[in-house]
């Protein structure tokens, strides 16, 4: 009988009557949220604002059985060849590129220029900020924090890596030591929904692992504020109290009712595959996928950040540390989410071929090795020159990345205005 349906936003088609529009952290991009769809631009904002889901009013506008109706009166058409018989005798990865151009262009993600993103992807932080210093918060004064709560944010944030996961990855790695505690949860979230993408888990999982994220350390709620935000290294006794913090975060996550996955990423993100993490000394197999995602995760993001006591690593030497921590990290993860923020990462300083300084700033569309970068100092002359864009992948650029540069051994300040 037509009603009111739930509906992802991939089936909604013309003709169908928006009855509410799904939940949004930010605003959508109509003044109504009930009306009847009637223009294809209005389907294409909705497919590009990143809402996941609708209602629609069945009794008013199209229904998914007139749908599926459709679509069966479609599939008895007699000349059209069957998908099998049309990819028989091709790779997989061909079949997987002739169904992906099957799909009508409306249901694949829009990819979104980075300068296009980068300011949602501001708004996205900071919501997101503001979010977690209210989970903080409710902990502190002894009360319980709301799991599903973080919902509309993380799909705000899922939406935002389909669209191009560079702008929030990079937005969510430019933090001061004042608001670490709570952006770093926000980079870890963005990066754990960026890995996923990279490692095709499902959506359900995807979005766990973007809610484990956003809280895999509110166990440091309960920690001693003078321990948590001391501007130096921490005593072995502090460092200990410290420790105590996955314990606490998964606790008090598994009695709001967190699902298990979650709890599980709170709980072990400390872990290392050689056993010698903790808090329980687990090895190999007996830590989860999304755990050993957020141990990836949780390090690049601290090592890459503004602390009290350090200055932070740049993103490529940080990879590239990493990489040599034996036992640390699952290999397969760690070689994923290389792919997911690239051999030169947005913002990484890197010295070329040409004896002059660049900035990533784009990931290379054909290859890890030839990103985008704007050149900005020659090394020849020892002093900075109009900054000029290369793109490494056209042929005709005669340049090349030689490696990574260490930033602190320059006096650059705000390179990130080269590349936001």
């Amino acid at each position: 009988m037509p009603g009111i349906r739930e509906i992802p936003v991939e089936r909604l088609r013309i003709g169908m009557y928006l009855h509410k529009i799904g939940s949004s952290w930010l605003e959508h991009p109509f003044l109504r949220s009930s009306f009847l769809l009637e223009h294809e631009k209005d389907l294409q904002r909705i497919l590009e604002s990143g809402i996941q889901t609708v209602w629609i009013d069945e009794s008013r506008g199209l229904s998914m059985d007139d749908v599926e109706d459709a679509q069966e009166q479609d599939a008895d058409t007699p000349d059209i060849p069957a998908a099998d018989d049309a990819t028989e005798g091709l790779s997989e990865d061909e079949r997987v590129a002739i169904e992906q151009d099957r799909m009508p262009s409306q249901v694949r993600p829009r990819h979104v220029p980075l300068t296009a993103e980068i300011e949602r992807a501001r708004q996205i932080c900071q919501a997101g900020k503001q979010q977690v210093m209210a989970m903080f918060e409710e902990v502190r004064l002894g009360n319980s924090v709301d799991p599903a709560a973080v919902l509309p944010l993380v799909e705000e944030m899922n939406a935002s890596v389909l669209r191009n996961p560079v702008a929030l990855l990079s937005v969510a790695r430019l933090k001061t030591h004042d608001d670490y505690t709570y952006l770093h949860s926000v980079a870890v979230a963005a990066l754990m929904l960026a890995l996923s993408r990279q490692l095709g888990l499902d959506p359900g999982l995807t979005k766990r692992a973007g809610c484990g994220g956003l809280m895999h350390d509110l166990g440091k709620a309960f920690m001693p504020l003078e321990v948590l935000n001391k501007p130096g290294k921490l005593t072995d006794e502090e460092f200990a109290i410290m420790k105590t913090h996955p314990e606490a975060g998964a606790r008090a996550l598994q009695e709001a009712g967190a699902e298990y996955e979650v709890v599980d990423i709170a709980l072990h993100h400390h872990e290392r595959i050689n056993g010698r993490g903790y808090p329980y000394g687990l090895k190999g197999e007996e830590i989860t996928l999304l755990a050993r995602m957020g141990a990836v995760c949780d390090v690049y993001d601290a090592v890459t950040s503004v602390r009290a006591y350090k200055a932070p690593w740049d993103p490529a030497g940080a990879l590239r540390e990493m990489a040599r921590w034996e036992g640390h990290f699952d290999r397969n993860v760690f070689n994923a989410f290389v792919k997911t923020v690239g051999i030169y990462p947005v913002g990484a300083l890197v010295r070329m071929a040409s004896d002059r300084l660049a900035v990533v700033a784009e990931p290379g569309k054909t290859s890890l090795l030839t990103p985008i970068v704007r050149v900005f100092y020659s090394l020849k002359r020892q002093e900075m020159i109009p900054v000029q864009t290369l793109d490494l992948a056209d042929p005709a650029c005669n340049d090349r990345i030689v490696g990574p540069e260490n930033p602190e051994k320059w006096p650059f300040t705000n390179l990130e205005k080269l590349w936001l």
